[in-house]
């Protein structure tokens, strides 16, 4: 048993210098990640649903806008949301196999959460090809 972990033991209290060498499984990291990206999309959401709103208003508005999302920086905004509800999707679907008690044993939940990432990843990088013009 490492040194860090009888201290912590025996006192009851993790330092900061011990807390930040701890290296988080990946399973906890997709876990914050999920947490992160449900937050990032209930907040953005009224902001999208405005925008929404404001380019069905006329022909017009529907081009603002359109010019407005060809920026660069708008779609770096939009491809985060993208990404944020690939991988809370991902790894929701992820959480009901945990909650019917499927791949619940340390490897099994390993090759589950390198899955979320591979696929909200990939599907990410495949819309942000189209969303910036490579195809």
């Amino acid at each position: 048993m490492s040194e860090a972990v009888k201290k912590v033991r025996r006192h009851g209290v993790m330092s900061f210098a011990q807390a930040v060498h701890y290296r988080l499984p990946l399973a906890a990291i997709a876990s914050i990640l999920h947490r992160i990206s449900g937050a990032l999309m209930f907040l953005l959401l009224p902001f999208i649903l405005y925008l929404l709103d404001q380019s069905l208003m006329s022909e017009i508005s529907f081009e603002y806008f359109k010019g407005f999302v060809s920026h660069w920086f708008v779609k770096l905004v939009i491809l985060a949301l993208v990404w944020a509800y690939l991988h809370h999707f991902a790894a929701g679907i992820r959480h009901l196999f945990l909650d019917f008690h499927f791949a619940l044993d340390k490897e099994s939940s390993r090759k589950t959460t390198v899955a979320v990432f591979a696929v909200s990843l990939a599907l990410t990088a495949l819309i942000g090809l189209k969303l910036f013009g490579a195809f």
